[in-house]
């Protein structure tokens, strides 16, 4: 075994290999970049590398993490051995594998040829080919003129899936189903793949109707022996990104689990193989009007592609496969280190089989209810959840903050139990326990997922994310999502409030919490600076708090006071639960309530009914519309920040006049156009980039560049101005109104770029 390790990665997979090392007794090493100095994978290793420029702080990715000299450099002045990859970055680059080897260190993950030859998709699918893996029928060519794909597409039959060989996580992906669309497809998917992978070879497969995805899990060592741990089931994604993984899949029969595992095993002797990887396979769904006979015997299965490193959920492997009598589990990661280190593998296949069942949900930066585009921002609360048959991989910590420059996933969570039901619910509970403010993410919305009647019985592919969220939007926005806010319009009717009134509530009694000032050493309060609303001989004056949330019109929550009727009443201060009070949001109908703090929970009542959100406040220095008040309730979290009319109206003002703010926080990648250019609808301004997803920010209206403040490598916070296009009904360009010329087709939608798998 190693004496010391590089771990070449960051984030949970950083803290996962670190952790691994730790029990085996071996030194570890990190690396980090400036924007990672204190993250918890640099606090946890026994010592830590800096990486990027010496002269300036530059923390992307090109100047730290994919810095193959740098990384080499930090092994040497560390004495490190070996160096581990984890997943993403350099993890399948051959080049990276060939220089470590060069430098006398062992790559923990295959040869690199291996590396290479699985990185082609045209070559590899030969490779596995030959070696008697059943591939998607396609194209066979190495590098196929647009005038072969087309023959490819006549040949199989449509649809037809377009695909870049260099590519990877989706990016690039074109389903074509109709002939006369296919050479426009062929060159928009040369486009992306030229720029996304610096190479526009693409191969072109059948599409497989009612997909699912299945990959097998493989594990060889030097000295002839390969097995494999089972299958797991990724058909839940959303734009070909995996969201929730299980082991084993509910779809394969013994028979069909067999050969399955046995291809894989050839697939990965195929090309040399050694350690830990995974051979994706896309299989056929059940016809739900099929016979019952059509689930026997072995069903079909084609190989995709094989994945050169450890998988983002290897931790339901882990957890669902048993080995020997003893029924124990393995670390995928020790046996990385062990069989790198030349160790033979201690089992042989007929020690492993599944007990019970595993289900992974990987939380992200980014926010369902506006199509899922990356977030960003300071955690203020972490709350990971904890029990019986729950594992979380994480990667942060209380106040680690979010940044456009790398992946979104911020941490897995994985429940397991002795069936699919009971690690169903499982997971939704303890996702519905995770507590992250500060920083919207999907915990939520795969809570609710996993509610969904098809998950629960099984009945997956790989678009029953999209269909489901495009015929149920309620999947995407949880209860107490403000979107759901509407007000009432009989003001003086009894209803219930709606769980998004009670986020307004108990935002504006949050907010009132704080204006109570706390008692002097004596115990004595001013009372005229309680929020009693206490008037001489009337009652109580309303307290009005005014909130918005991004993306939604403003609302007022009025306060008052029921027992302040009184001197006594008003001024006193007293230290157990709070009065109670009436509360109205705008014009609808008062309720009564009450509020409690404890700690970073705050406890709601309203009209008897009690729910508790959790609480948080982001004071950041230089916020514009001042503290911004985080609450959280099963999964969810929402921002809530004040509204002064007043402050507001200039910025409403210049909206109306087509003022482009920034969707997301990011990078300004590229500048389309120039301050005073005249434009036309739906021409591209400019291109915004977050945590590997474009942007394209396109122009409202035919109009006038009035304001361009985005530059080229600048980083921007989300809401951040970036151009005024005014309406061409205001601009007039020499002596011709802008707009004779007709409008261009508007901007493609955000289209992801590639997503570890």
């Amino acid at each position: 075994m190693f004496d010391t390790v590089l771990v070449a990665n960051r984030g949970e997979i950083a803290l996962r290999v670190i952790r691994t090392l730790r029990r085996l007794g071996v030194r570890s090493v990190a690396v980090f970049s400036d924007a990672d100095a204190d993250a918890p994978h640099v606090r946890e290793a026994d010592v830590a590398v800096r990486l990027g420029p010496a002269d300036r702080s530059d923390s992307s990715a090109a100047e730290t993490y994919l810095r193959t000299d740098q990384i080499l450099a930090a092994a040497r002045r560390t004495g490190a051995q070996a160096v581990h990859p984890g997943y993403g970055f350099l993890a399948e680059n051959p080049g990276f594998a060939r220089a470590c080897a060069d430098a006398g260190l062992a790559f923990i993950g295959p040869p690199p040829a291996a590396v290479e030859l699985m990185g082609d998709k045209i070559n590899a699918k030969e490779a596995v080919r030959t070696a008697g893996v059943p591939v998607v029928p396609g194209s066979r060519a190495t590098a196929p003129t647009d005038e072969e794909l087309v023959a490819a597409a006549d040949e199989i039959g449509y649809p037809v899936l377009l695909k870049p060989s260099a590519g990877g996580g989706g990016k690039g992906m074109r389903l074509v189903r109709d002939r006369a669309d296919l050479p426009t497809e062929i060159a928009a998917a040369r486009r992306v793949a030229r720029t996304a992978f610096g190479d526009d070879t693409l191969l072109l497969e059948r599409w497989i109707d009612r997909p699912r995805h299945i990959e097998v899990q493989v594990l060889a060592d030097a000295h002839g022996t390969t097995v494999h741990l089972g299958e797991r089931e990724c058909s839940l994604q959303r734009r070909h990104q995996k969201l929730i993984e299980e082991a084993p899949s509910v779809l394969l029969n013994a028979e069909t689990r067999a050969a399955m595992g046995a291809a894989a095993v050839r697939a990965a002797e195929s090309c040399g193989y050694t350690g830990a990887g995974t051979v994706e396979f896309i299989v056929p769904g059940i016809d739900p009007d099929a016979p019952a006979s059509a689930a026997e015997g072995v069903r079909d299965f084609f190989f995709m592609e094989m994945n050169t490193r450890l998988q983002v959920e290897h931790p339901v492997t882990e957890l669902a496969v048993a080995v020997g009598a003893d029924s124990a589990r393995l670390d995928l990661v020790e046996w990385q280190l062990r069989v790198a280190a030349g160790e033979p593998l201690s089992f042989t296949q007929s020690d492993i089989s599944f007990l019970g069942h595993a289900i992974e949900a990987r939380i992200c930066a980014e926010d369902p209810e506006r199509d899922f585009l990356p977030t960003g921002g300071r955690i203020l609360t972490l709350d990971e959840p904890r029990g019986e048959g729950i594992r979380v991989d994480s990667g942060v910590a209380p106040g680690t903050v979010i940044t456009s420059a790398y992946d979104p996933m911020l941490a897995k969570v994985i429940a397991y139990g002795p069936d699919r039901p009971t690690a169903l619910r499982r997971l939704r509970a303890a996702l519905a326990d995770t507590r992250i403010l500060g920083v919207t993410t999907n915990t939520g919305f795969l809570r609710r997922l996993l509610a969904h009647p098809e998950v629960a019985a099984g009945r997956l592919d790989t678009g029953l994310v999209e269909q489901t969220a495009q015929e149920q939007p309620a999947l995407l926005t949880a209860p107490y999502s403000p979107t759901n806010a509407t007000t009432p319009n009989t003001p003086g009717a009894a209803e219930p409030p709606s769980p998004a009134h009670l986020l307004y509530y108990a935002a504006a009694l949050a907010r009132h919490l704080e204006l109570t000032p706390a008692a002097d050493p004596d115990g004595w309060t001013d009372p005229f600076s309680l929020p009693s609303g206490w008037r001489l001989g009337g009652t109580p004056a309303w307290t009005t708090h005014r909130l918005r949330t991004p993306g939604q019109d403003p609302v007022a929550v009025r306060v008052r006071s029921i027992t302040a009727g009184n001197v006594a009443d008003a001024t006193d201060n007293s230290a157990g639960p709070t009065r109670e009070v009436e509360l109205r949001l705008d014009e609808g109908p008062t309720h009564r309530a009450r509020a409690t703090l404890a700690g970073d929970r705050l406890h709601l009542t309203v009209d008897g009914l009690r729910t508790t959100f959790s609480l948080a406040t982001d004071a950041t220095p230089g916020l514009a519309a001042g503290p911004v008040t985080w609450l959280g309730i099963e999964g969810d979290a929402w921002p809530l920040h004040a509204f002064d009319p007043v402050v507001e109206s200039a910025a409403g003002a210049a909206a109306h006049h087509g003022a482009l703010t920034a969707p997301m926080p990011g990078t300004v990648t590229v500048v389309k156009t120039t301050a005073g250019e005249t434009v036309r609808k739906g021409q591209p301004l400019l291109v915004l980039e977050a945590m590997k997803m474009e942007h394209v920010i396109a122009a409202p209206h035919d109009g006038v560049v009035a304001e361009l403040r985005a530059t080229a490598g600048a980083t921007v916070a989300m809401e951040d101005l970036l151009v005024v296009v005014t309406p061409v009904e205001d601009a007039v360009v020499g002596d011709a109104v802008v707009g004779d010329a007709p409008a261009e087709p508007a901007a493609a939608p955000a289209e992801p770029a590639e997503v570890r798998s």
